[in-house]
C-alpha cells in the first residue's frame, strides 16, 4: 500500500535539494509533484486544495536552521500535515456509558467492503484487549451473512447472537442488547445490511436500528480501493447516521490510499481501525503519525514491535539469545521463527515497516517468500535428531540425498542451504559474542525476538545478516562481509 504515493512524495522534493533555502520560486515545483502525487492516490480534490495551501504556508514560512537542509524540512513539514489531515492522533474505542451498560458498536457501510469480517475482527481485538463482546448478525438480507459471522464468531472465539432471517434488523439489534445486558458482556458490535450502493431506503434502515439500539459508536467501513468515492460515501452516511468513525478495509491490496486522507476531512470522524489483511488476526488500531510514516517511506518501526511483542515470549526471546551465542541455534528454532514470521504477517508487510525498507523490489520480497518456503519443506523432510542437530547432515551425504526427495529439491539445493546455515550461525555467535546482533535495540537483533531472522541474509537492512542465510544467497563462494548501510535522509534526521 502507498507504494506510488511514496515514491511521488519522494520526486517532490528532489528539486530541493542543493537549495540554500525554501523560497516562492523553488517550492512551487515540489507542491506540483505534492499536488499529483495527492491526486493520482485518489484523495478527494477538496482535500488535496486545503492540504497543498496549508504545506506552502508552513513551508515558506519555516525557519531552515544550520545542518538541516530546504528538503529536510519541506518533508517535515508535510509529514506533520499528513499528520493533521488524519487526524493527530490515535482514537480508541469507546469504553460505554453508564456502569453495567454494554457499549454499544453499530457496524455500517456499503456491501463487499468488508463489514462482516471487519465485525469479527474488532470482537477478536476487544477479546485481546480483555474485553468481552456479543456480536449481533443483524444483516438479514445478504444470503449467508449471518452464518458467515457464526462460522468467525466460532473460530475466535467470541458469542454470535442471532434471530435469523425474518426478524427486524432494530428488533434483533435491541435483542442483542438486552442479552448482553442481561449476560455481562462489556461490548455489543452490531453487523448491518450494506447495499451495492447508497439509497434512501438504506438509509432510513440505519436511522431505526440507530434509534432502537442507541449506540456509543456509528463505525463506518469503507473498502479503501473506492479512492475519490469513499469521500461521497463517509459523507453521505455522516450527515444521515451520524458517524462517530470510520474502519479502512484493504489496506493490503493495490489501494492508492487516498480514503485513508480524505474521510476524517470530510467527516470529522477518525479513522479507528485499518484492516490489514484476510485473516481475522489483521486488524490494527489507526495511528496517524505512524500511517504519515510510512507514505514517506521512513517505516513504522513501532508497529512491527507491537506485532512481534504480540506474538513473541520473552523467554522464547532469552532462549534464543543465548542459543545464538552458544552457537547452538538449529534447524527447529529456524522452523520456529518462520513461522513466527507468518502469524506476523506477510514478509513483505513486514520489511516496508522497517526504516529505509520500503525502496525494496517486490519481486525481491516474493523470491525470498519462495526461498523460505523451499527452506520449510526441506526443513520438514529433516528427522527430529537432523534439525536438532545439524552436524549429522554434514557428516552424511545419504541424508541429505534423502531430505532432498523427500523435498522434491536436488541435492545441491540442500547443500547449500546446509553450507549457508553453517556459515550463518557462526557469523551470528560472532556478532552475539562482540556485543549483539544489530538490529533494533533491545530486541535481540534484526526482526524483535527473531534473533536476527535467520534466513534473510542478502536482503539490505536486514541486520548485517551475511549474505547467504540458508539458501538465500546471492551465488556460490563465501559469503561476504555486510556493507554498511547508506545514511539515508530523511524526517529522522531532523
Amino acid at each position: 500500500m502507498f507504494d506510488e504515493l511514496s515514491q511521488r512524495f519522494e520526486d517532490a522534493v528532489k528539486g530541493l535539494r542543493g537549495q540554500a533555502t525554501i523560497s516562492e520560486t523553488n517550492v512551487e515545483g515540489a507542491l506540483r509533484d505534492v499536488r499529483r502525487a495527492l491526486l493520482e492516490a485518489d484523495v478527494s480534490l477538496p482535500v488535496v486544495k486545503d492540504f497543498v495551501a496549508e504545506v506552502r504556508r508552513k513551508a515558506l514560512g519555516a525557519e531552515v536552521v544550520r545542518g538541516i537542509s530546504p528538503d529536510q524540512k519541506f518533508i517535515q513539514v508535510v509529514h506533520e500535515q499528513l499528520v493533521d489531515t488524519m487526524g493527530g492522533a490515535n482514537t480508541p474505542l469507546a469504553a460505554g456509558g453508564k456502569p453495567g451498560e454494554p457499549a454499544v458498536v453499530l457496524m455500517a457501510g456499503l456491501q463487499g467492503a468488508g463489514k462482516t469480517t471487519a465485525t469479527a475482527k474488532l470482537g477478536l481485538h476487544l477479546k485481546e484487549q480483555g474485553r468481552r463482546a456479543l456480536l449481533v448478525a443483524a444483516d438479514v438480507y445478504r444470503p449467508a451473512a449471518i452464518e458467515q459471522l457464526q462460522t468467525l464468531g466460532a473460530q475466535i472465539g467470541v458469542e454470535v447472537f442471532s434471530l435469523g432471517t425474518e426478524a427486524k434488523p432494530e428488533a434483533i439489534a435491541a435483542a442483542g442488547i438486552a442479552k448482553a445486558r442481561a449476560e455481562g458482556f462489556d461490548t455489543v458490535l452490531v453487523d448491518t445490511a450494506g447495499r451495492l450502493q447508497i439509497d434512501q431506503s438504506m438509509m432510513e434502515e440505519m436511522v431505526r436500528i440507530r434509534e432502537a439500539c442507541q449506540p456509543d459508536e456509528v463505525l463506518l467501513v469503507v473498502d479503501s480501493m473506492i479512492g475519490q468515492e469513499a469521500a461521497e460515501l463517509t459523507r453521505a452516511f455522516h450527515e444521515q447516521v451520524g458517524l462517530t468513525g470510520a474502519v479502512l478495509t484493504k489496506l493490503d491490496g493495490d489501494s492508492r490510499g487516498g480514503a485513508a486522507l480524505s474521510i476524517r476531512k470530510v467527516s470529522g470522524a477518525p479513522i479507528k481501525f485499518i484492516g490489514t489483511g484476510e485473516k481475522v488476526e489483521a486488524l490494527q488500531p489507526f495511528h496517524p503519525e505512524r500511517m504519515a510514516s510510512r507514505i514517506l517511506g521512513m517505516g513504522d518501526v513501532l508497529t512491527l514491535v507491537e506485532k512481534a511483542t504480540k506474538e513473541v515470549e520473552l523467554a522464547d526471546v532469552a532462549r534464543m539469545q543465548q542459543k545464538l551465542q552458544e552457537a547452538t541455534f538449529d534447524f527447529s528454532d529456524f522452523l520456529q521463527q518462520m513461522r513466527l514470521i507468518k502469524r506476523m504477517g506477510s514478509l513483505g508487510g513486514l520489511m516496508k515497516l522497517i526504516p529505509g525498507m520500503n525502496k525494496i523490489d517486490d519481486g525481491m520480497l516474493k523470491q525470498g517468500e519462495q526461498q523460505l518456503k523451499r527452506i520449510e519443506a526441506m526443513i520438514g523432510s529433516m528427522t527430529e535428531a537432523e534439525r536438532r542437530n545439524p552436524d549429522l547432515l554434514a557428516s552424511t551425504p545419504s541424508r541429505r540425498r534423502r531430505i532432498a526427495g523427500g523435498s522434491g529439491h536436488s541435492p545441491a539445493d540442500v547443500d547449500k542451504v546446509l553450507a549457508d546455515f553453517q556459515k550463518m550461525r557462526g557469523f551470528m555467535k560472532q556478532m552475539s559474542q562482540s556485543g549483539g546482533m544489530p538490529g533494533m535495540p533491545g530486541m535481540g537483533g534484526g526482526f524483535p525476538g527473531m534473533g536476527g531472522m535467520p534466513g534473510m541474509g542478502g536482503m539490505p537492512g536486514m541486520g548485517g545478516m551475511p549474505a547467504g542465510g540458508p539458501g538465500l544467497g546471492r551465488g556460490r563462494g563465501p559469503a561476504k562481509p555486510p556493507r554498511p548501510a547508506k545514511k539515508r535522509k530523511g524526517f529522522g534526521d531532523l
